[in-house]
């Protein structure tokens, strides 16, 4: 009883925080995970590949509740591996839990897939992570709006206090991803502070539902930097080279979207910061059992 599957990172167009309204898309950094269920095993074990003291309660929580909803009583071992930084702001949780959803249902031997009639459809499934996220505490909002992104691929914007998805659209630019040393853990955010800011975000959901991704990211990138407390230099500093730019997540990472020659140009501004800087691709193809 064995299943692997990968599942994107994203970045941030809304954060929901100040009103439950949130819109994300994916990018093209991945999160593997491999499940292996044993009927003869008491419990679920967790590993991350090169963080051996890293928190595994999401992951084996994954894997208990897909368990509990389509399977018997087996426990097993859940490992993942990811080049998506974690803390970074780039839904490095939402991966692991959308990889280790589908690894434990194809384990199982059910099919997921987009149709209505399969056994597990892909949004299902999301909402699956969503609660364990939950059950983690690793979230405060549910993180619907990143984890959709993640495992349906695009661009999504959800209302994450129902879990329910309003818009799905393909979102197709070159990407950088600036990360500094620093990290910032979604549960921590001041949750205050973000509903301050709460009229500039609803102008930043009118946007995206609009279908203006790029203008959308770059209101809420300089609306919670402030509210964050991060600064805005990164983003005033790609804007004239980009077509949208914002602070991803709860922080600290910047992700721009653009074309790639101005994309060379932010980048060669923000290789003097210190920190580490990735180019990517957004990713229209989510989630999948590999």
């Amino acid at each position: 009883m064995e299943g692997r599957a990968v599942a994107p990172g994203a970045g941030t167009v809304v954060n929901a925080l100040a009103t439950g309204v949130g819109s994300a898309f994916a990018l093209d950094i991945e999160t593997v995970a491999e499940v292996r269920l044993d009927p003869d095993a008491d419990a679920v074990t967790g590993e991350i590949a090169g963080d051996p003291d890293g928190d595994t309660t999401l992951i084996e929580r994954c894997v208990e509740r897909v368990v509990d909803g389509y399977g018997g009583d087996e426990g097993g071992v859940v490992r993942t591996e990811s080049e998506v930084p974690t803390a970074a702001g780039l839904k490095s949780s939402s991966a692991a839990a959308n990889a280790t959803v589908l690894a434990t249902l194809e384990a199982l031997g059910w099919e997921v897939a987009d149709d209505p009639d399969a056994d597990v459809t892909r949004t299902e499934a999301c909402r699956i992570g969503v609660a364990a996220a939950r059950d983690a505490g690793v979230t405060v909002t549910g993180a619907f709006d990143d984890a959709s992104a993640s495992m349906l691929g695009g661009v999504t914007v959800t209302d994450n206090s129902a879990d329910e998805l309003l818009a799905r659209d393909p979102f197709e630019h070159d990407a950088l991803v600036w990360t500094p040393p620093a990290r910032a853990y979604s549960a921590d955010a001041d949750v205050g502070r973000c509903e301050r800011v709460a009229p500039m975000a609803d102008l930043a959901a009118e946007l995206a539902l609009d279908g203006d991704h790029v203008r959308a990211m770059t209101v809420n990138g300089l609306a919670f930097s402030a509210a964050l407390g991060f600064t805005a230099d990164p983003a005033v500093e790609a804007m004239p080279d980009c077509a949208g730019v914002s602070l991803s997540g709860t922080g600290p990472s910047v992700v721009a979207v653009g074309d790639a020659s101005g994309l060379e140009r932010v980048r060669e501004r923000w290789a003097e910061r210190e920190g580490e800087t990735i180019e990517t691709r957004t990713r229209n193809a989510g989630a999948r059992i590999t």
